[in-house]
């Protein structure tokens, strides 16, 4: 990953630049805290990139300014392998709890349940029924750790995010839809 600056309308924008061999198109982010990264596939130019930048500049101008006013729920500490193996276990247990808690509620049963140190997602779940979960949710509120797991469990009745889906996620997280917006600005 490598920073780069770029101007857009005017305005010098710095921005993280990571090129990849598993991307197919170019992809740009702007992330809570207001930064902005963008995605290089190998085989795009970087004249591509800049282009696709100044095309879209309204739009990540925009999000960069409504990112800067947005007021933080609270603080999370950055990603990192020492804090990651400091508080795996703490997450094991808590994860491990509220899965059984929620198992009974909707008699599903994940074959089996990972921590991870993940940048961008809280959870994940595998065709085989294996649950992932982000060693951060350890920092969260409790509605939003309760969230997490529940959407992660109703994947192993419906592997989609269908009505029916966030009708299960209602059974258990009836004010999910405010959770979900609100876990999204994290």
């Amino acid at each position: 990953m490598q920073k780069r600056q770029i101007i857009l309308k005017n305005k010098k924008i710095d921005y993280k630049l990571c090129e990849s061999d598993r991307a197919r198109c170019l992809r740009i982010t702007i992330y809570p805290s207001g930064e902005l990264a963008a995605t290089l596939p190998r085989n795009m130019s970087l004249k591509n990139l800049e282009k696709f930048l100044q095309q879209k500049s309204d739009w990540i101008l925009r999000k960069m300014n409504l990112a800067k006013k947005r007021k933080p729920l609270f603080a999370l500490p950055r990603a990192s392998r020492k804090d990651y193996l400091a508080k795996k276990n703490e997450a094991r247990k808590l994860v491990s709890a509220k899965v059984e808690y929620f198992s009974r509620i909707y008699g599903v049963h994940p074959a089996k349940i990972s921590i991870r140190n993940q940048k961008s997602r809280w959870g994940s779940c595998s065709r085989k029924g294996n649950l992932n979960f982000n060693y951060r949710l350890v920092y969260l509120p409790e509605k939003y750790q309760d969230y997490i797991v529940v959407h992660e469990l109703c994947h192993l009745k419906e592997f989609n995010h269908s009505k029916k889906f966030w009708d299960w996620v209602a059974l258990a997280i009836p004010d999910y839809k405010k959770i979900r917006s609100e876990i999204r600005n994290l």
